[in-house]
């Protein structure tokens, strides 16, 4: 599954809350035979099903998962025998009990159920999905779902095969997992039943299906079909995913040296989806946002999106679904594999797109999240992952990001092919089934050939990440590189602390001798490596695929800035930078140095590197700087984006790489948001105008942000104009462009009118939350927001069944103060988020590094502006 990521902070998934409890595991399936038939108009569906089992152990008790479904009829037949059965359900673990009036041997047996359920309105289960015209009915399990569609033994380990059929309205078709197989008429004079091949062994998180009047454009890669299906009004805009698609299986089947192992492959754009997209084995679900553009006209960061996120997908039909993690506390083997395998088929696609210096920054969002107390493990505790609440949970950006991260660095310290060469064993060894932790390192150590065993463990059984505190010196023609590790933190007292975690680190130092990096295993608190030469710098990250912080001794750093645009890779570069801006959040050096160091980087066009300097800025922007000293600031950030702009001017040039035309967007947002350059927001302003006649007059790479600046001083009119325009869009693009922009106007009353649209039927589930978190991280709408979230939170609940399972609590992190923290806790303790208390923790978290920063770096920041007035005053 693939997480939508809405804001810095927040991730929006799905899942429910409640308290669950494993199955007894004495009955295990191994077939299932589902007829489902859903109600359109009324939002019910009838469903019939006979599930294969293994018996054991004799019992007279057979327990299952079920929610919210009715039983109708029930029996079970063993040995020749069938019994009617008696059935008790508890709403709050989410089981059925089939009570059987004699005892069951073991062996063979199946379990006949006829049920009712509803389609519900939580995008989650069987749900029901609505576009102006008519309804669908779509399906989304992970992880604990299935139960919501038909009783079934809904753990990941306990994996079957099943034969779907659907009965469906004349005129409306269907897709599940594999290949159609028959279309018959009836049940009754407007019905048909659509029958689909049997599958592969898959758990029932994996199970799909989609009902309604969907069209697909039709492809095909190494013999496997691929469509890619939407409502028939965006059937055109698929094109481009197809393409990616072909692409991306062709490039799987060849990297695992195992064939694409289902049937055909169907990707599937839902009008309301909480997940940006889930790996459905061979019926893969997404937002349509992240499946279909238009391929003319579409932004670079559409298009890249949209490849990522399939990739992200399909990588999963080998790490997921032919392979499964046998628990959710062990995730990371699903999500993050798909994380880290996502970019390798886009790179070669795509190569200037530059995919790895992506990656970069994506190691950096999970050290963030890995710097805070309240961190996880990769592999979770058993006790985190009991409920469906904190499954929902385990799918955070240590799963994803933190899991990819150690990978990339894994495979740069044993070698690419040794690498792929372990991910084919371990998928070879475990088709079809079910792993752990263990069984991922002990296939790499074999393949290899190097100690993965004993370096992994380490990596996913604690949680946090190291710092390498370093120094140099040369003595005697040889250069000394002093290393010491430490768990990072945000918080500097918990730093100076210490903490006794202890990592094998992969580090591989460049010495500037002009040699290849030296990789060696960091196994102690302390190491030193030793060069022949003297070196005039050292960088410990080469290639900038480590996973952990870099400190570097005040002379050593000045060393590094001084040589970084020519001696460091892009990559590097944007290490330093991150590495930086994190030890002035944990109070090691002053905000100065980062500036400083921003400085030297203001005319490297490298995407990435404008991304992580103008993140630390708007920051500081955002949170830190006091209104004394915002003009001087913006000054500043003036000029400290105005070179890069100048050089790339307001539209793309012919023969514009695509990093560039990105580029511009981050750039806009430096000069513009930050620091609100006149000039720069008028043409905006222009440019908004223009873009709402004729949106392919508008480069569309900055047409999103040209919205959004013009929003900031826009008045009812242009909010109005900007709601029609929403309302009227061609594309889901293009839709996005309006709900962000609408997010940016300052005034009160339009950000009341934005909350309050969001309520209304005009703004889907799914885009709600998106809008709340917006406005209330947005510093000039936040206390209305959170005002308007308190007033409104029966209704937000309602609306979002439940916060969609990502956890409100996550909204703490938007506040910046001791008196907002007061709020916010007394707030949430009233309204507990059951199942989310980590969530809570890392929001509050936030809120306190915020807090201190301002008392660390506040009084520092006014004195280096001040001491540049001559640089900020121009």
């Amino acid at each position: 599954m693939k997480r939508l990521l809405v804001t810095v902070a927040l991730l929006v998934c799905v899942g429910g809350v409640g308290n669950a409890q494993r199955l007894p595991g004495d009955v295990v399936p191994s077939h299932y035979r589902i007829t489902l038939a859903p109600g359109l108009t009324k939002a019910t569906f009838t469903g019939e099903e006979t599930i294969e089992v293994r018996v054991l152990q004799p019992t007279s008790n057979i327990v299952l998962n079920s929610a919210e479904i009715k039983f109708d009829e029930a029996s079970v037949t063993s040995g020749g025998s069938t019994q009617t059965i008696k059935v008790t359900t508890d709403d709050k673990a989410e089981m059925a009990t089939l009570a059987l009036p004699k005892v069951v041997a073991t062996g063979p047996a199946t379990i006949h159920i006829k049920f009712t359920g509803i389609l519900n309105d939580q995008l989650r289960g069987f749900y029901l999905s609505k576009t102006k015209t008519r309804n669908y009915a779509v399906t989304q399990f992970e992880a604990t779902d299935a139960r919501r569609a038909f009783p079934c033994f809904d753990e990941p380990a306990m994996k079957a095969t099943f034969d779907i059929a659907a009965v469906v309205d004349k005129g409306d078709t269907a897709i599940s997992n594999e290949k159609m197989v028959s279309d018959t008429p009836g049940p009754g004079e407007n019905k048909h039943t659509l029958r689909f091949a049997s599958t592969a062994k898959m758990s029932t998180y994996l199970v799909a299906l989609l009902v309604g009047d969907f069209q697909c454009l039709e492809g095909n890669s190494d013999g496997v079909p691929i469509r890619v299906c939407a409502t028939p009004d965006k059937k055109a805009l698929g094109g481009f995913a197809l393409k990616a698609a072909e692409q991306q299986v062709q490039f799987f089947d060849q990297y695992y040296g195992i064939k694409y192992p289902f049937g055909k492959l169907d990707l599937i754009a839902l009008p309301d989806f909480a997940a940006g997209a889930m790996e459905n084995a061979g019926a893969i679900t997404y937002r349509e946002e992240l499946l279909l553009l238009d391929d003319e006209h579409a932004s670079v960061a559409a298009h890249r999106d949209v490849a990522l996120v399939t990739s992200h997908e399909i990588a999963h039909q080998w790490f997921g679904d032919l392979v499964t993690a046998a628990w959710w506390d062990d995730i990371w083997l699903n999500e993050g594999f798909a994380t880290w395998m996502a970019a390798k088929p886009v790179a070669a696609w795509r190569p200037q797109w530059n995919t790895e210096q992506g990656s970069v920054m994506e190691t950096n969002d999970a050290l963030k999240l890995d710097a805070l107390k309240s961190t996880r493990a990769i592999h979770a505790a058993s006790s985190e992952a009991t409920s469906p609440g904190q499954i929902t949970q385990l799918f955070d950006g240590i799963a994803y990001g933190k899991t990819a991260a150690v990978l990339r660095m894994l495979e740069t310290w044993v070698g690419e092919e040794n690498f792929r060469k372990g991910v084919a064993l371990y998928l070879k060894q475990h088709a079809y089934g079910n792993t752990q932790s263990a069984d991922f390192w002990n296939a790499m150590a074999e393949a290899s050939q190097k100690p993965v065993d004993t370096v992994m463990p380490a990596w996913v059984q604690q949680a946090g990440a190291p710092m390498l505190s370093v120094r140099m010196q040369c003595n005697g023609n040889q250069t000394s590189v002093e290393l010491a590790q430490t768990r990072f933190f945000n918080d500097p007292q918990q730093l100076k602390q210490g903490s006794p975690e202890l990592w094998q680190i992969p580090v591989c130092v460049s010495a500037g001798l002009g040699k290849a990096p030296r990789c060696e295993l960091m196994t102690q608190k302390q190491q030193t490596l030793k060069f022949d030469g003297c070196a005039p710098w050292a960088y410990v990250n080469a290639g900038g695929k480590g996973y952990y912080r870099s400190a570097y001794s005040p002379e050593l750093t000045a060393k590094l800035a001084a040589n970084a645009e020519q001696a460091l890779t892009p990559a590097e570069r944007i290490v330093l930078i991150n590495d930086e801006w994190a030890l002035v959040r944990a109070g090691q050096h002053p905000i100065g140095q980062f500036l400083s160091l921003a400085q030297g980087f203001r005319n490297d066009r490298v995407r990435q590197i404008v991304q992580a300097i103008r993140g630390p800025v708007e920051y500081l922007s955002d949170r830190i700087i006091t209104d004394a000293d915002r003009d001087a600031f913006r000054a500043w950030a003036g000029d400290q984006f105005r070179p890069l702009f100048t050089q790339l001017g307001w539209s793309a040039k012919l023969g514009e790489d695509d990093e560039t035309k990105s580029m511009r967007t981050a750039v806009l947002t430096g000069i513009g948001y930050v620091a609100r350059d006149p000039r720069v927001m008028r043409q905006a302003a222009e440019l908004a105008r223009q873009y709402m006649k004729d949106a392919t007059s508008v480069d569309a790479n900055i047409a999103g942000m040209a919205l959004n600046l013009a929003a900031l001083d826009g008045d009812v009119k242009l909010y109005d104009e900007y709601v029609a325009q929403m309302k009227a869009a061609k594309s889901p693009e293009q839709l996005r462009r309006y709900m962000d922009a609408l997010t940016r106007f300052r005034q009160a009353e339009l950000a009341q009118r934005t909350l309050e649209m969001g309520l209304s039927p005009e703004v889907r589930s799914q885009d709600m939350l998106e809008l709340l978190a917006e406005q209330l991280f947005n510093p000039e709408t936040r206390n209305v927001s959170w005002q308007f979230m308190k007033a409104h939170w029966n209704e937000i609940e309602r609306k979002t069944a439940g916060g969609l399972g990502f956890g409100f609590g996550v909204f703490a992190g938007a506040f910046c103060s001791e008196e907002e923290k007061k709020d916010v806790q007394q707030w949430f303790a009233q309204h507990p988020d059951p199942g989310t208390n980590r969530t809570l923790r890392q929001g509050l978290e936030r809120l306190d590094d915020c807090v201190r920063m301002k008392q660390l770096q506040g009084g520092n920041l006014t004195s280096w502006l001040k001491q540049h007035a001559s640089v900020a005053g121009k």
